[in-house]
């Protein structure tokens, strides 16, 4: 039971960030680093990271006592708004300034969310350091992108 509801809570969370993430005309005339990965890479890179998070969930929930378990949902849940968020602010709102304030408030909650599944097991928040990892280069990315081509939002 705990590796189907991570497994279907990991796919919503990617499909709607999926959905929300369009590569459209503006997507496209923005200027990017040239460290950037290219635009192929980051379904396969998101993958890996959401099964990473599905296999360190069931492992942690196996592990957790009661309150620990409370832990984790909280920690998980705000991890999966954050995540949908971003998504949302730089693809839809077209805002990239506004998404990178909000991705270090993501990439804090996965720092939470490591805190909170260290005491329970240490397996089950290193699985959770490539993420951390990603998501700090997804915010160098994104702050070179809104240095590169801000001001956002002048109408």
């Amino acid at each position: 039971m705990p590796a189907t509801v991570a497994t279907l809570s990991a796919l919503v969370v990617a499909l709607a960030g999926g959905v929300l993430t369009t590569t459209g005309p503006w997507y496209r005339a923005l200027r990017n680093p040239a460290w950037k990965p290219p635009d192929w890479a980051f379904g396969p890179v998101w993958a890996t990271i959401f099964t990473l998070c599905v296999v360190s969930a069931v492992i942690a929930w196996n592990e957790a006592d009661e309150p620990q378990r409370v832990a984790l949902l909280a920690a998980y849940a705000v991890n999966s708004v954050l995540n949908i968020a971003w998504s949302a602010l730089f693809f839809r709102a077209e805002r990239p300034d506004w998404a990178f304030f909000e991705l270090v408030l993501l990439w804090l909650s996965v720092v939470a969310l490591i805190a909170v599944t260290l005491p329970v097991s240490g397996l089950a928040a290193l699985l959770l350091a490539p993420y951390l990892a990603w998501v700090a280069v997804a915010g160098v990315l994104n702050r070179a992108i809104v240095r590169l081509n801000g001001p956002f939002g002048a109408a």
